[in-house]
């Protein structure tokens, strides 16, 4: 028994005749009848009873009757299968843009980027490194599939989820004497200035940043901002900066800067991954997958998909 079989006999037992059926499937009449005495012989029942013959008239018997039911049944599920194979060869070759701030370029990349092109080889991924506005707003227009930023995202349209948590570290000149204690208490910060990073550039870090000192009750001798990362780091290499960084910026650092510990824990910063919450392309789906793996979350995505495991 063929699929084609299936789909001619429903096709009868819908028109309840076969000079209809046979125009339906662009077959010929002839053709058509003998396929369905080769499904009759198959099945090893007369599945379709043709009764009054010259008035070209069809009936379904009750075997036939509970036949059209599952032979509908298996045709939904042939196409499904169809249709989901196919979906995941698209999902081979298309493109994923992931827009992300530079903490998910070194806390979260390495680990998921490789897995994503062992699972899907043909995938193209296209990585931007982008102000968190400006993310936002392409993955509203669709021009990014999925951004990781410092901030929570989340509307009707939008989900969003929690992956890590960065700390913040202390940075200070080398040479300060400060730099020699193992834990510097706050009252000592006073007469340091800092350096902090352009809330233009990372609002969730400048914040971060601000409320502790305000919560702290910290008076810098003076807060510059900087525009980039590097520039802070220069104005800390100069020795007349400190700066608060996420942890990952030590990597970057040179030896002439030290991170140091507070009598006070700095916060941490947030990376958040927002996407669409309609249904997600297969490429957004298995890239849930395993972030969800690496960083064991427990997303409503991952419980609900059994398209991929």
């Amino acid at each position: 028994m063929e699929l084609r079989h299936l789909r001619y006999f429903i096709s009868v037992a819908e028109e309840l005749s076969f000079s209809k059926a046979a125009l339906k499937l662009h077959t010929a009449q002839p053709s058509l009848s003998q396929q369905i005495k080769d499904l009759e012989n198959d099945v090893g029942v007369q599945l379709l009873h043709l009764l009054h013959r010259t008035k070209r008239k069809v009936e379904l018997t009750d075997e036939g009757q509970v036949f059209l039911e599952h032979a509908r049944l298996t045709l939904i599920q042939a196409d499904k299968a169809i249709a989901m194979a196919r979906q995941v060869a698209a999902a081979k070759v298309q493109c994923l843009s992931i827009g992300f701030v530079p903490s998910a370029e070194i806390r979260i990349f390495p680990s998921l980027l490789p897995r994503l092109r062992v699972k899907l080889p043909k995938l193209q991924i296209r990585t931007l490194n982008l102000k968190e506005s400006d993310q936002i707003s392409k993955l509203q227009k669709g021009d990014l599939d999925i951004i990781f930023i410092n901030q929570k995202f989340e509307n009707e349209t939008f989900a969003s989820q929690l992956v890590l948590k960065e700390p913040l570290v202390f940075m200070l000149p080398k040479q300060h004497p400060l730099a020699q204690c193992v834990e510097i208490g706050l009252a000592q910060l006073h007469s340091l200035s800092l350096t902090i990073l352009t809330a233009k550039l990372s609002p969730a870090l400048a914040h971060s940043i601000t409320q502790y000192i305000k919560q702290q009750q910290i008076h810098f001798q003076r807060i510059d901002e900087a525009a980039t990362i590097a520039e802070v780091l220069q104005m800390v290499h100069s020795g007349r900066h400190c700066a608060i960084l996420p942890a990952y910026i030590q990597a970057l650092a040179t030896e002439h800067v030290v991170v140091r510990n507070l009598s006070h824990a700095l916060p941490f910063l947030e990376v958040f991954m927002s996407y669409p919450k309609r249904e997600p392309s297969l490429a957004i789906k298995r890239l849930l997958i395993e972030i969800s793996r690496i960083f064991a979350l427990d997303t409503s995505f991952t419980r609900k998909s059994n398209v991929l495991k």
